[in-house]
């Protein structure tokens, strides 16, 4: 696919922060986006499937030129139960082997599938780009078989990007959506010992990340969606701080914050990912916010959305 006016792109997970972003800016430069859906259709552009049970008619993608996959329930949205954990695997795995089946019937060219930067583990100060092997715990776990389940529609010669996502800065949700609330009364907080990095990528350059990977022949496999200047955590802190004009001077200790979140606390609070993205910049992309003030700045200001 070369991103001509025109080309016909399906999304799977076009309802949460990225998709929606993501649709607005396919539609905003004459793409037809179609939407794939877990309800009966309402109009001619969605598609219905049910990937708990294998259900999708394959030949409806034949004509589109590319495939997104952003399916999978939020990893930190709840406690980290066995049976979230099991969720957060049937919402991601499933799913993407049916999609994979899918594209490979009809004849798509190229599938972008989700992943995360968790891929890698926790890598405490260690720079890794995208040639660097899998982590140890169950995020890691997660994305490897996540990423696995591409595998059909690679075998078969279609164009495979598995996209290594940090964390999404948007005022309209994700991480700031609970954040920033709490930092602008003056509770914004180090969390442990702050020294943990996040890797983190603006909405606006997130999706714009997405369409690059659709448009550039070159890029496939694994492709880090992050900023080129990861922070640590006490770093962000400070930024957000000063984004919204407020002092951050207090801390959570790492014991409460296991306490009251679990295991997550250990791996997506308290550990982190020092990840580049080296395979964007390689291929050419420029960020249009490269520092975390850039940022945030455009996140937290009045008209950001």
């Amino acid at each position: 696919m070369t991103g001509s006016p025109k080309s016909v792109v399906a999304i799977a997970g076009s309802s949460g922060l990225i998709g929606t972003a993501l649709t607005y800016a396919l539609r905003a430069t004459d793409h037809r986006v179609v939407r794939i859906v877990r309800r009966a259709p309402s109009n001619p552009d969605e598609l219905f499937w049910n990937p708990d049970i294998g259900e999708f008619d394959a030949s409806a993608l034949r004509g589109v030129d590319a495939v997104i996959n952003l399916c999978g329930v939020g990893v930190g949205d709840k406690r980290w139960s066995g049976a979230y954990k099991q969720s957060l695997r049937d919402s991601r795995i499933g799913p993407t082997e049916v999609l994979a089946g899918a594209v490979v019937e009809a004849g798509v060219p190229v599938l972008v599938n989700s992943s995360a930067v968790g891929y890698y583990g926790d890598t405490r100060d260690r720079v890794v780009d995208e040639t660097a092997g899998a982590g140890g715990g169950f995020l890691a776990g997660l994305c490897v078989d996540w990423e696995a389940a591409t595998a059909t529609a690679a075998a078969a010669g279609v164009r495979v990007v598995l996209v290594r996502t940090g964390l999404v800065l948007s005022s309209s949700g994700g991480l700031l959506g609970r954040t920033k609330p709490l930092f602008k009364l003056g509770f914004g907080a180090r969390l442990g010992n702050g020294r943990q990095y996040m890797p983190w990528i603006s909405l606006e350059d997130e999706v714009r990340a997405l369409l690059f990977t659709i448009a550039h022949d070159e890029l496939s496999g694994p492709v880090n969606a992050t900023g080129p200047a990861p922070v640590t955590n006490a770093e962000f802190t400070d930024a957000l701080g000063r984004a919204v004009n407020r002092p951050t001077p207090l801390f959570v200790p790492g014991f409460a914050l296991k306490a009251v979140l679990g295991e997550f606390a250990e791996e997506g609070v308290l550990g982190g990912q020092r990840a580049i993205p080296a395979a964007l910049e390689r291929a050419g992309f420029e960020f249009h916010h490269n520092t975390i003030g850039e940022a945030l700045a455009f996140a937290t200001a009045p008209t950001a959305t």
